[in-house]
């Protein structure tokens, strides 16, 4: 099947389902990357970057957005996320917790740059294996 994309549009329409479903809102940026790198397979490597990119800097929104609500007393949940830090984010790609896990790290303002790195390289090997199961990795 031809979708009505061109490459430079189908990038464009997966970083921002990335960064979309990275936030609040609901939607899946998996199904997305799987038809970019299914009909341009000569843009995986770029799929794969923006679509780290896009889903990043959504939970990134998210963290910051949390971080900017008064603390106040420990939560008992946010207590295993404050344990493992900034590496917890490698499971915010999860779906149900990874936005709670953005807005846990912002609450408790971890680190920003650790956060993020945490989370794009979780998001990235998340990325990594949809990718493979299009066939092209």
């Amino acid at each position: 099947m031809d979708y009505p994309f061109t490459p430079d549009g189908s990038l464009f329409a997966l970083f921002l389902a990335s960064f979309l479903s990275a936030t609040l809102l609901p939607g899946g940026s998996e199904l997305v990357l799987f038809a970019v790198v299914r009909q341009h397979p000569n843009q995986a490597a770029a799929a794969l970057v923006l679509a780290t990119v896009g889903n990043t800097l959504g939970g990134m929104s998210t963290y910051l957005l949390a971080r900017l609500l008064p603390q106040r007393e420990l939560p008992p949940r946010l207590a295993t996320v404050q344990r493992y830090g900034s590496a917890a984010l490698f499971f915010s790609w999860a779906p149900a917790v990874g936005d709670a896990l953005c807005a846990a790290a912002g609450w408790l303002r971890l680190n920003w740059a650790a956060s993020m790195a945490w989370m794009a390289l979780g998001k990235f090997v998340r990325y990594v294996v949809v990718a493979a199961g299009a066939g092209l990795i």
